[in-house]
């Protein structure tokens, strides 16, 4: 019977001997698991170059009570891909001659666009703003064969 209580204890010791080796081993593919990583990573959509707003109309004859004249254009898109434009809105912001400044002239009008410029020079349209030489009661002999400047905005 000596022999089989020494068997008892001899196995009782394996037992504990294989349930360590196996904790260890199962904590060892858990840390092994557990320490696969995380991280971030990102995706870049880019961003679209500033279209060029052109006027194509031509505008003379400029004067002191005469009517407004149209304003119209197109576009320059250097993007690869079409640029949604909701409209354009211009702005007088000077002239070439020394006294006749800006608000000598007056922008009106509505330049809905809501479309899709394709890319590609002198692309797509807008109209519907129209300027004009306000009659002002002082004298505006300065401003006799200005050339105005307009810069143009699209949103």
């Amino acid at each position: 019977m000596e022999t089989l209580t020494t068997r008892k204890k001899i196995s009782k010791k394996w037992i504990v001997i294989i349930a360590a080796a196996l904790l260890v081993i199962g904590g060892v593919a858990y840390a092994y698991w557990s320490n696969i990583g995380s991280g971030t990573g990102t995706a870049d959509t880019g961003t679209n170059q500033s279209l060029v707003i052109n006027q194509t109309s031509t505008v003379t004859g400029l004067a002191p009570g005469l009517p407004a004249q149209p304003l119209s254009g197109n576009f320059d898109n250097p993007n690869s891909g079409p640029v949604y434009v909701t409209a354009v809105t211009a702005t007088v912001t000077g002239t070439d001659k020394t006294g006749c400044t800006a608000t000598d002239y007056t922008i009106a009008g509505t330049a809905a666009v809501n479309a899709e410029v394709p890319a590609g020079s002198g692309v797509g349209s807008w109209s519907g703003l129209t300027i004009q030489f306000n009659n002002k009661a002082t004298n505006q002999d300065a401003c006799k064969n200005a050339v105005v400047s307009i810069s143009y905005t699209g949103s």
